[in-house]
Parts: C-alpha cells; sequence; structure tokens
C-alpha cells in the first residue's frame, strides 16, 4: 500500500474537524485531565474507540448503507439514558461538590481535591463516553466511512489519516488539560465547568430525542 499524502491530509482534517467541538468525549477529557486522574489512559481508550470506529466505517459500514435504523435507535436510546445520568452527577456537583476541599497555597483560597478513581473506572468511563455517544458513532463510521468511499482503492490511506487525526487531537486535548490542571485548581472553575457540563450533557439528550421523532 502506497500512502497519498493529499488523500492521507483529507482524512486527518475530516477527523480532527468533526471532533474538534466539545461534545461529552472532550469534556469527560478535559475532566480527567483537570482532575490529574488517569488522563493518558483516557486518552489512549478514547482515541483507541475512535479508530475501532472509523476502521468499522471504513472497511464495511458505508458499503452497507451506514447504521440500521434499529441499530441506531437503541444507540441514541442508550446515549440519551448515559447523558441524562452522567448530567444529573454533574448538576449534583455543580450544587454540592463531594470532594474533599483543601486550602490553596495562597490565603483564601481554595482547592479542589478529587475523589479517586480507579483504572477500571476511568477505562469504564472512557468507553461509555466513546461507544454510547451517538455522535461518535455517526461521525467517525458513518461520516468517515461514507468519505473514504470517493477515494477509492485509497480509501485505507483515507482511513489511516482519519485515525492518526483523532489521535493527535486527544494528545493535545490532554495535554492542555494537564497544563490547565496545574492552574485552573480552585473550587469555583470546577463548580462553572460541572455547571456547563451538565447543561451540554442534558442539552444533547434532548437533540438527540429529538432525533427520533
Amino acid at each position: 500500500m502506497t500512502l497519498t499524502f493529499p488523500t492521507f491530509t483529507a482524512g486527518m482534517v475530516l477527523s480532527m474537524s468533526l471532533i474538534m467541538a466539545i461534545g461529552p468525549q472532550n469534556a469527560h477529557v478535559l475532566r480527567m485531565g483537570l482532575q490529574r486522574q488517569h488522563l493518558w489512559l483516557t486518552v489512549a481508550v478514547c482515541a483507541g474507540a475512535d479508530i475501532v470506529l472509523i476502521s468499522l466505517g471504513v472497511i464495511g459500514l458505508a458499503q452497507l448503507g451506514g447504521l440500521s435504523d434499529k441499530l441506531l435507535g437503541a444507540l441514541v436510546g442508550a446515549g440519551v439514558l448515559f447523558l441524562g445520568v452522567y448530567g444529573w452527577q454533574a448538576f449534583q456537583r455543580f450544587l454540592k461538590p463531594r470532594a474533599t476541599v483543601s486550602l490553596g497555597d495562597e490565603p483564601g483560597t481554595q482547592r479542589l481535591a478529587p475523589a479517586p478513581v480507579t483504572r477500571r473506572q476511568a477505562v469504564l468511563s472512557a468507553l461509555a463516553f466513546s461507544v454510547l455517544n451517538p455522535h461518535a458513532w455517526l461521525d467517525t463510521a458513518v461520516l468517515i466511512g461514507s468519505a473514504s468511499l470517493a477515494y477509492g482503492q485509497g480509501s485505507t490511506t483515507f482511513g489511516l489519516g482519519a485515525a492518526a487525526g483523532s489521535v493527535v487531537w486527544f494528545v493535545v486535548l490532554g495535554t492542555a488539560a494537564f497544563w490547565l490542571g496545574q492552574r485552573l485548581n480552585s473550587l469555583h472553575i470546577w463548580r462553572l465547568l460541572d455547571g456547563a457540563v451538565a447543561l451540554m450533557m442534558w442539552g444533547t439528550a434532548a437533540w438527540l430525542l429529538t432525533s427520533l421523532f
């Protein structure tokens, strides 16, 4: 197989443009980075899940005409339930942070000490945000898979570029979250973040529900 640079780049650009918007998956990576808990494990799981979905789309899903109505409906239903529950948890953290609050380095400041997360919990959470997110299936498996058809025999190269774009994006996002985690670890910032996450999760769930009718 010969890699064609324009085709590879096209796949990378499309992939990054689709996942760059702050959605549930990206918000989860940001939160793990700000908490500084299993960040790179989360990045690896999210990127790996995207690679699997991209491969599924490029190899065969696009040729099959995309997801069936029943499968898409099941994914949307599971996604709505998951986003609703996660949004409620974020809203509860916004109302009353459960984590231990410790004094910061400067007088009068407070820093948030998040509840510990195990490696198993980190992996399962990252998989849930990747697999139970209908947007991830539509963006990676369906849209990228369908776009790859336009490149004929170069579809594999296009898919490799899309996979590389996903890896690059999550590494950059994880690095930014890690850097910000050293500077934004305050109770006020975390409450604002949790409030924004709750609204975003519920908004996404509501939008998904309307897509069923």
